[in-house]
């Protein structure tokens, strides 16, 4: 699937972005959670950025908010 991305998540390029390849979609979703809106947010497929949130290059402030809330949710 291919999406246009809003311009305040991903301003480097005005193209499309494939969420079927691997390392696009990490990227997409690491911009989202780092620039991203609650209704961004909110789109994200939860289990699939629990997988990858120990891989992602996040601030910690960041990284720590998701860790515990999905320590919470357990």
């Amino acid at each position: 699937m291919k999406i246009k991305p809003k311009s305040y998540i991903i301003w480097s390029t005005n193209k499309e972005i494939d969420l079927e390849d691997p390392i696009q979609k990490k990227w997409y979703v690491k911009n989202v959670l780092i620039y991203g809106l609650t209704e961004d947010i909110r789109e994200l497929d939860w289990d699939y950025v629990e997988k990858i949130l120990p891989e992602l290059n996040i601030p910690k402030e960041i990284k720590s908010l998701w860790e515990n809330y999905f320590n919470a949710s357990k």
